[in-house]
């Protein structure tokens, strides 16, 4: 890997470390040579301290290890993004960034959408909302839900029209996290179990 390390006077590229599961940025370090090496040859991520003017391994006190998974530099070379499983929370307050954010895998819209279900299951006026309506009808009903839009995607994949077999997937979908949430479960419990078939 061609890294400019005197692309700076004091040597130094900075290293943006990411969760390798969770993509969440955790912390921003700086790297020179030497550190860089040691991070590849030893597999724990190490920085060169610009306040202790020296190596350190985050972790080394802590135990809370950075655990190397991949190294990539950007385009011009003078900066790292280096994925890792973190060994317990990166920041040296004790939260799992060095920005007090929890570091939990995100699905985008799909967990905005779980969001958005969870506050219409909580505050919604089940007469003016359907996710409220379904959840007040009970399990049985949700559960009949999915199971309809499971038979109609099945007849939808059958058909040539993709824009009805994706809006199917979307409804058959909509409704599972409804399930999911009626069950007490989110995507993450069904990413879990994906996980460990994996």
């Amino acid at each position: 890997m061609n890294i400019d390390f005197n692309k700076n006077s004091d040597g130094l590229v900075p290293a943006i470390i990411q969760d390798f599961v969770t993509r969440q940025v955790l912390m921003l370090g700086y790297m020179n040579k030497d550190a860089y090496d040691k991070t590849v040859e030893t597999g724990k991520v190490t920085f060169f301290s610009r306040t202790k003017k020296r190596l350190w391994t985050k972790g080394e006190e802590s135990g809370n290890f950075l655990n190397l998974v991949s190294v990539k530099n950007d385009c011009d070379s003078d900066s790292l993004l280096i994925k890792v499983k973190p060994a317990g929370p990166t920041c040296h307050k004790g939260t799992d960034t060095c920005w007090d954010e929890t570091n939990e895998a995100s699905f985008g819209f799909l967990s905005e959408l779980e969001s958005v279900i969870t506050s219409r299951r909580m505050n919604a006026d089940s007469k003016k909302s359907y996710v409220a309506s379904l959840f007040e009808k009970g399990i049985n009903k949700i559960a009949q839900k999915v199971g309809e839009e499971a038979v109609e995607i099945v007849i939808e994949a059958k058909d040539n029209d993709d824009n009805l077999f994706l809006n199917e997937g979307a409804d058959l979908l909509f409704h599972y996290l409804i399930l999911l949430q009626a069950k007490g479960f989110t995507l993450k419990d069904i990413v879990k179990v994906l996980e460990g078939r994996h």
